[in-house]
Order: structure tokens, then C-alpha cells, then sequence
């Protein structure tokens, strides 16, 4: 089985579209996917995400399912630094890496950084929310998670497609593969259009678990003479 994450193309967040270079991405993307064999293709409901589907969904003959879980991550902390609320994964290095609890895959969400104020939804809870959304999807194409593996079928080849975000890509990536989210985003850029995959390998019959076979991968971009955007480094919110 092989799921592919897609990242949005160059973001307009003013608009909640693309700008365009975001829009001659999802272009490239298009001439990408042509050829794909697509057992299911899904995407955010953010608009940015959908522009980018648009391409996608005409190269495959298909509509793309939308899927509200499938949006960017929406917990919201409490930033007790900055005093202000915002996104999980936006920390100085020298702030996150002096918290040992973000290292681990089961007790990053207990973090204090992660506590939020109000009504505004629990990292935890919406971690956990789209980890079971995931696995419900998953299961409907014969791959049912069992503790930390996955029971699957055998010859399972099912090719799945997700046009989304960097943080909801990387929050699935740490439930599939058993790594921290905040250790996975805080050391792994993906850029928009940027391609991810994760496989599953069968190490006993019947029996897998995934593997990241490819991260953050523009080859459409550079085929294309296209820049790569840096929309999304770290060094923006911290510099910009």
C-alpha cells in the first residue's frame, strides 16, 4: 500500500489560495500524476489545497473526496513565551530543543508548550482525532492498525492520495511511523507542491508497517525550470 501526501502549491494565505507560482505548480503537479494508478484521492477542504487538487483531479479523470480532518493541523497553543496563541511547531531551536517530552512520539503532546487556554481545540485531542480519522480510512482499503503495526492484506497495492499541508503531513507521517511530530517538522522542511511517501512492507505476512520511501520531492519543479519556494522555513516567522 502507498500513500501519497502532496503539499499544497505556493500559498496565498490572505486568500486561502495560491499565488502564482502556486498556481504553476499544481500546473506541474498535473503533468506529475498523469500517469498514476490512484485507488483513492482526497484532499483538504482549505482552499489552497483544493486549487492545488484542481490540476490533479483533470490529469486523473477523478473528483477529489474532501476531507475536513485533512485541513492544517488546527490546534492552537498558548505560546506562555511570546503571550500570544499559535500554531505547535513554530519554536526557536534553542527554545523546543531544552524540552525533553517533544522527543518522544507518545508523550510529545503532554508538553506544556502544548497546553492551550480557552476554547480553543487540544493538541492532544486533535492529534488523536486525526490518527483515528486515518486509520478508519485506512482500514476501508484493508489496513487495519494494530497497536503500532498494521494488519493488511495480502497484495494489498492500494495507491492513496492526499493533497494537503506540511504540519497535517508530518502529523500523519509521526502516527504512521512512530516519531515525534515535533521532531519530525522541526527537522524536515517539506516545500509547497512537494511530493511525500510512505510505503507499507509486509516484514512478516500479513504484517507491516510503513516506511518514508520519498520526502519533499519537487523533481516536477526542477523538470520545469521552476524555483523551489521557501514558503514555510522556519526562518520566516523568527526573521521575516
Amino acid at each position: 500500500m502507498k500513500l501519497i501526501l502532496i503539499r499544497h502549491g505556493e500559498p496565498d494565505y490572505v486568500h486561502d489560495s495560491l499565488t502564482e507560482k502556486g498556481m504553476r505548480e499544481a500546473a506541474f503537479l498535473g503533468e506529475r500524476v498523469k500517469d498514476w494508478k490512484v485507488d483513492g484521492l482526497y484532499v483538504s477542504c482549505l482552499g489552497r489545497a483544493r486549487k492545488t487538487a484542481e490540476p490533479i483531479e483533470t490529469a486523473l479523470g477523478r473528483k477529489a473526496v474532501v476531507l475536513d480532518w485533512l485541513q492544517e493541523f488546527r490546534a492552537k497553543i498558548d505560546k506562555k513565551y511570546g503571550g500570544q496563541y499559535g500554531i505547535p511547531w513554530d519554536f526557536a531551536p534553542a527554545f523546543w530543543t531544552e524540552i525533553p517530552e517533544l522527543y518522544g512520539k507518545d508523550t510529545w503532546y503532554d508538553a506544556e508548550i502544548m497546553g492551550q487556554s480557552g476554547d480553543l481545540p487540544c493538541v492532544k485531542d486533535v492529534y488523536r482525532e486525526t490518527c483515528e480519522e486515518l486509520d478508519a480510512l485506512l482500514a476501508g482499503y484493508g489496513c487495519r492498525r494494530e497497536r503500532g503495526y498494521y494488519k493488511i492484506e495480502p497484495g494489498n497495492d492500494k495507491t492513496l492520495v492526499f493533497v494537503c499541508h506540511m504540519g497535517i503531513t508530518c502529523i500523519i507521517l509521526s502516527h504512521l511511523l512512530g516519531i515525534s511530530f515535533p521532531a519530525l517538522i522541526q527537522g524536515c522542511f517539506l516545500p509547497p507542491s512537494s511530493v511525500t511517501i510512505a510505503g507499507s512492507e509486509e516484514v512478516e505476512p500479513g504484517i507491516a508497517a510503513f516506511r518514508c520511501q520519498g520526502m519533499g520531492d519537487v523533481w516536477h519543479l526542477h523538470k520545469n525550470g521552476e524555483p523551489v519556494s521557501a514558503s514555510g522555513y522556519f526562518t520566516d516567522p523568527f526573521q521575516g
